[in-house]
């Protein structure tokens, strides 16, 4: 069974998104002490997590920046703060996927279900990918070149899978997105944008330079 952890002190959105997410059969727990998050997230350790923004003491950003440093559990952002600048910290921050209060309830359940199957359904018979020198581990998600050992999120992961999987081709913003999320529906364009430059300076900082092209219009692939 999932667990999904809630951090969220709207006590009316908490017990709307419990009911949801338990009719699914996954385990829920809503955290109890906003000065301690950390420690409840160790002591539940939750297969994904549902963060808002605003919250008591520190913000969503201060958590999911503590929660990185040990964890790579999905994070889903959930928050009214839906401007532009907003998603992208949560995504440099080291979110996943961001959503806009007020949702709907399918929809929310349609995004934790996509993210749970892309996170813990790895079901491939390759353990390994290779192209130009790069190597990507399957198995870890991570990335090799030269000596260096690179450790992707689970986005970037998917996004450097899906370029070496068609990496005599351009692939389309449609389907990198269908890759990521495993529907074009209800997605945010501007997640995709933020997770490939972040994706392109881990590179660069590892020597490999340019190794995403992307072209106007087209899409994205690996260096010929």
């Amino acid at each position: 069974m999932f667990r999904i952890l809630i951090v969220e002190d709207d006590e009316v959105i908490t017990k709307t998104l419990q009911k949801q997410i338990s009719m699914w059969g996954y385990e829920v727990k809503n955290i109890e002490d906003f000065n301690n998050v950390l420690i409840e997230f160790n002591e539940f350790n939750p297969h994904l997590v549902l963060m808002d923004i605003t919250l008591p003491f520190f913000n969503g950003y201060h958590w999911c920046n503590e929660i990185r440093k040990t964890s790579k559990v999905p994070i889903l952002f959930i928050s009214s703060a839906s401007d532009n600048m907003n998603i992208i910290m949560a995504i440099n921050m080291g979110g996943d996927d961001f959503i806009a209060k007020p949702f709907d309830l399918n929809v929310l359940t349609a995004k934790i279900q996509a993210m749970l199957r892309r996170s813990y359904d790895f079901s491939t018979n390759q353990s390994i990918l290779e192209a130009h020198g790069v190597t990507l581990n399957l198995n870890d998600t991570s990335l090799i070149y030269g000596n260096q050992k690179i450790d992707l999120t689970k986005n970037e992961f998917r996004i450097m899978s899906t370029l070496m999987e068609n990496k005599d081709k351009y692939v389309s913003r449609d389907e990198m997105m269908q890759a990521l999320w495993d529907t074009d529906e209800f997605i945010d364009d501007n997640t995709l944008t933020v997770n490939v430059a972040r994706l392109r300076k881990k590179l660069e900082e590892a020597g490999l330079e340019e190794f995403i092209i992307t072209k106007k219009g087209i899409g994205y692939r690996i260096k010929e």
